[in-house]
């Protein structure tokens, strides 16, 4: 991520630029890790953030559509499913053509590669005749320098286009960073000009004419390709693809709330398209990508994370974040990636700035939560499902990661975990709030590195009695089981003496820092405390009112931070935003201490919220008051889909309904508002079998699937 120095000792300064607008109708299709964005008619205009992206690398920044050399006006546009998008456009008058006289379509869809048909049709009244020119453009820009600059490497790009109109070639190559580029045209343009395609066309009234335009992409060894689709099989066909086959594996929701449908529904398509598809060791795993455009990468906590909030709909995404994150653990001491062993990774990439080593994304392991995270869905998988085998696949796994928390986790031996970057390219915050003032004193100012943030303490507590478990049950180690629960005890004791503030009636610091203060920032993330059930009985409803209280609940959902800090800014990206996946976990942990009522005033409020923006909920918005502007104010540079933002309904759906396992059994302790109205569940997976879930109001049925 581009950054900022900061004074020695603080977290380093990175930051969100705002990019350069497409305007607010811009269209992004997204497939895996491929994605293209292009403001509403389709087009990307240089020097703009739009582009077509592909494993971190962009290989079309230009791509634009003129008709007699004129732009073509918009009539409507947006996406038809996640991986594609159709723009409806007519022409301005020009030479003698008046207004309106072409219809001009334009589907678009990521597969194989990212495939466009353009069809015109004649609506004058006598021939016409024009140029259609398609402008195109490559330069392989690396994602973090989107984000940021790009340098000029025009000098290098080579072109070498076909003589007869078939097809543009740009390649480039940097050491041991190679790629190139080409956009295959059926039929052959009627000339090549620079790197423009362009067709001299003819029409009669009522004609049409229409061409195909494919950009291929490569795939890795480890990489699995999206099943090629022609526009038939895109524009109102059937997927057979894994996509499919990953959604109906699922569980078959059904809903009386015409908003709860439409929620899910979205969650399901926006999880199917963030998914990466991949190999381990020979066998193919499905497993959510963070979001896009930024994260369409395998990131460790929000991985991790989503897995989990979608575990109730069936496990392949929790067993594929398992095997991918296992396989790329850390084995070494490695201070550029912030690499220790038996760590879990932070965050993959694979662009040019990685592969020259300028970065450390190969993969980076600045995160001191997501070894804790691993562990925990693990114990959620094998609760779900009653895998021993992959739990005990994972033995050495497991190990390590213990390991790593013992040892290298708590860098001052106090028996806390703490973060503070080695890497001169890492993040300075490396808890889920990894902006660089994601964690600050009630006043402002910025706490000194190392810092041990409160829901890391409880993400440890809860990672330890969960081993505990797997000690007792697949592992069958009771040494094991016997320590883990010894040093949970003696965390819970410490954490809840240390980190406890007297101050405004009681309530948890955010953290303490390099010189052990209590950061005394009221946030969120005391929310987390409740979903690891490190919080004590009796501080529950102190906690519960707090998060509750106009100063931390904007009325659609639990702000970041308090309004009541000096730090709070409503549009700060965790200094008093709303992020749904902090509620997700928020509302569980409301209820996991009886607390259902205030869970179900989240869970409704986020639901609320994502009406206004197409039934998805983004990966955050500003923190204003509900009654401020009566709908959610949107965060500027939010990532939609995010994929932990979409999974984050699923949870709200397993707390509504009081979806646990027990005695290998589903059993649910429903509490639905009176306005959701009958809920089902069909089909949901687990220990083994399949189950179908019916409920209304405060009671249940629950059922073995015959």
């Amino acid at each position: 991520m581009p950054g900022l120095e900061s004074e020695p000792g603080l977290p380093s300064a990175v930051v969100r630029n705002l990019p350069p607008e497409l305007g607010p109708d811009a269209v992004a299709v997204v497939e895996g890790r491929t994605f293209m964005i292009s403001d509403a008619t389709g087009d990307i205009p240089e020097g703009t953030i739009g582009g077509l992206v592909h494993d971190d690398t962009r290989f079309l920044n230009r791509w634009v559509l003129r008709i007699g050399g004129e732009t073509l006006l918009l009539l409507s546009s947006g996406t038809v499913e996640d991986y594609s998008a159709a723009f409806f456009l007519t022409n301005p008058g020009f030479d003698g053509i008046q207004a309106n006289s072409i219809g001009v379509r334009r589907q678009r869809f990521i597969g194989d590669g990212m495939h466009e048909r353009i069809k015109l049709e004649c609506f004058a009244n006598r021939p016409i005749t024009f140029d259609l020119r398609l402008s195109a453009g490559a330069d392989f820009a690396d994602l973090f320098e989107i984000k940021d600059s790009i340098p000029d490497r025009s000098e290098t790009i080579v072109r070498s286009h076909g003589s007869h109109g078939t097809h543009l070639d740009f390649s480039y190559r940097n050491g041991v960073f190679r790629a190139s580029t080409r956009v295959e045209a059926e039929p052959p343009a009627s000339r090549t000009e620079g790197d423009d395609l362009v067709w001299h066309v003819r029409l009669e009234p009522g004609q049409q004419w229409q061409c195909e335009l494919t950009v291929p992409l490569q795939f890795g060894a480890l990489q699995v390709t999206p099943k090629h689709r022609h526009f038939g099989e895109v524009f109102g066909g059937v997927r057979d693809d894994a996509v499919s086959v990953w959604s109906n594996e699922c569980a078959e929701l059904r809903f009386d709330s015409e908003l709860l449908r439409g929620v899910l529904d979205k969650t399901k398509a926006d999880l199917a398209a963030l998914r990466i598809e991949k190999a381990a060791g020979g066998v193919p795993i499905i497993l959510p990508a963070a979001g896009l455009p930024w994260f369409l990468t395998i990131f460790g906590r929000d991985s991790l994370i989503s897995a989990y909030q979608t575990i109730v709909a069936g496990p392949s995404l929790a067993r594929g974040t398992l095997l991918a994150l296992a396989a790329a653990q850390g084995t070494q001491f490695d201070d550029f990636r912030d690499e220790e062993p038996g760590k879990i990774l932070h965050e993959v990439r694979s662009g040019e700035l990685t592969q020259l080593k300028q970065k450390p994304h190969n993969p980076y392991y600045g995160t001191a939560d997501a070894t804790q995270l691993w562990l925990i869905l693990l114990s959620e998988y094998w609760r779900w499902t009653g895998d021993d085998a992959l739990v005990l696949g994972f033995r050495d796994n497991i190990d390590a990661a213990v390991r790593w928390i013992d040892e290298y986790g708590d860098l001052d031996g106090d028996g806390y975990i703490e973060y503070a970057t080695r890497s001169a390219q890492g993040l300075g915050n490396q808890c889920w709030r990894d902006s660089w003032d994601g964690i600050k004193f009630a006043d402002g100012s910025i706490p000194v590195l190392p810092i041990a943030t409160c829901e890391i303490q409880g993400y440890t507590y809860d990672a330890r009695m969960r081993l505990a478990e797997l000690a007792d049950g697949p592992l069958r180690d009771p040494e094991l089981a016997r320590r883990q629960r010894a040093q949970a005890g003696e965390l819970y004791d410490r954490f809840n003496r240390d980190f406890w503030i007297e101050a405004r009636g009681g309530y948890y610091a955010i953290g303490l820092d390099g010189d052990k203060r209590c950061i005394d920032s009221m946030t969120s993330n005391m929310g987390h405390l409740l979903w690891s059930g490190i919080v004590p009985p009796e501080r529950a409803r102190i906690v519960a009112d707090h998060l509750m209280s106009p100063a931390m609940f904007s009325g659609w959902g639990v702000r970041t931070t308090s309004t009541e800090d000096e730090g709070y800014n409503p549009i700060g990206y965790h200094a008093g935003t709303v992020w749904p996946h902090d509620n997700s976990l928020i509302a569980h942990g409301l209820a996991r201490y009886g607390f259902r009522q205030e869970a179900n005033r989240i869970i409704v409020a986020m639901l609320d919220a994502a009406k206004y923006s197409n039934y998805r909920l983004p990966e955050a918005f500003s923190g204003y008051d509900r009654p401020y502007g009566r709908l959610p104010v949107p965060y500027p540079t939010a990532c939609s889909p995010q994929a932990w933002s979409a999974g984050a309904p699923m949870l709200f759906v397993r707390t509504l309904l009081g979806l646990e396992i027990r005695d290998a059994q589903l059993v649910a302790d429903p509490l639905l508002p009176v306005e959701f109205g009958r809920v089902a569940m069909d089909g949901v997976p687990a220990m083994g079998t399949l189950w179908n879930v019916e409920a209304a109001g405060d009671k249940a049925s629950v059922r073995i699937v015959s």
